[in-house]
């Protein structure tokens, strides 16, 4: 008699649609809330490795830059835990690198090689040429070629709002306990970051060119 009546109940979803996929996007619903809900309360996962820093200015605007000619598309931000991945790229990517990192560049498709831990891998004039002409660098590059940063000039008009943001926003202020004497200082600090960056090229500002390498060579020196 029991079974009879599973078998019903079962009958029942299995032809009602709307039933399925109600039952179907509350159980995808709870497995994902069961997964994810414990990582939030883990300082692993919470808490920034020993060493991490907020980026400046001038990183700020190159994040910025990376972000806007769509950078991710190609090259992720995240070396897994497999020995061919790690003996390429160096050290696996750990949570508490990324924590600060809002909207987060993993990316989901290698192109071109992972960027997680390029930082300082190269010399600012090998980026500047590999960002001019990438193939008078790497000849088999197929990636396109960003000239137009070199001749253009960081709009600075937003970067302390920005820096305030994230500051504001994600706590990343040197009395944080989970990050005691890291972070953001006062608006008066942070503009005065702001004005180094004006004041690059004696007086004419930075370019873009130097924005986006800046923020390339400190991706993944802080975990040592």
């Amino acid at each position: 008699m029991s079974n009879k009546n599973s078998q019903n109940k079962h009958e029942i979803v299995e032809k009602n649609v709307g039933l399925m996929a109600i039952l179907t996007v509350f159980a995808i619903s709870f497995g994902a809330l069961v997964e994810i809900t414990p990582l939030m309360f883990q300082d692993d996962t919470t808490k920034p490795v020993e060493g991490l820093r907020p980026l400046n200015a001038l990183e700020m605007e190159g994040r910025d830059i990376y972000v806007r000619e769509g950078c991710y598309n190609c090259h992720s931000q995240m070396i897994r835990p497999f020995r061919d991945e790690v003996e390429r790229y160096g050290h696996y990517s750990v949570a508490g690198e990324s924590v600060w990192d809002h909207p987060f560049q993993w990316g989901s498709k290698r192109t071109g090689p992972d960027l997680a831990r390029v930082g300082k891998r190269y010399s600012d004039d090998w980026h500047y040429a590999h960002l001019v002409d990438p193939r008078a660098v790497v000849p088999e590059s197929n990636m396109p070629g960003f000239p137009w940063l070199a001749e253009t000039t960081v709009d600075t008009s937003l970067t302390l709002k920005k820096l305030q943001i994230f500051r504001d926003t994600f706590a990343i202020n040197p009395e944080n306990p989970k990050h005691p004497g890291l972070g953001y200082g006062s608006d008066e600090e942070l503009q005065a970051d702001v004005e180094k960056v004006n004041a690059m090229n004696n007086g004419e500002g930075a370019t873009e060119m130097q924005a986006l390498i800046a923020y390339l060579q400190q991706l993944g020196t802080h975990l040592k």
